[in-house]
């Protein structure tokens, strides 16, 4: 079995995540600016950032969009890459409202 996975380092030698994520179960579509992007799956999201599965590779630190059904994009950084999976933070953070309508 091999693991590829890209992780980038947090200077700040804290926990990267601000707010714990509500898993959901969402069908989304990720793409990086300037390309088309691919289907993908969320798999927990909060106010900060989201989780996702995707066949498609990111490098750490990409700025792609994150859309969903009935939903604005969302600009969001990818900060982790591992096995069909990558982690990203929101450029700005969701709203109450926003994250509520998605189950989070």
């Amino acid at each position: 079995m091999v693991i590829d996975a890209h992780i980038a380092q947090d200077p700040s030698g804290g926990d990267r995540r601000g707010l714990p994520r509500a898993p959901v179960d969402l069908e989304a579509h990720v793409r990086e600016m300037g390309t088309t992007g691919t289907e993908a799956r969320v798999l927990n999201i909060s106010a900060e950032g989201f989780m996702a599965e995707t066949s498609a590779e990111y490098e750490v630190g990409a700025r792609v969009w994150l859309l969903l059904p009935g939903r604005e994009r969302a600009s969001a950084v990818v900060r982790w890459t591992a096995a069909g999976k990558l982690g990203a933070q929101f450029a700005e953070p969701l709203s109450e409202d926003a994250l509520a309508q998605l189950g989070g």
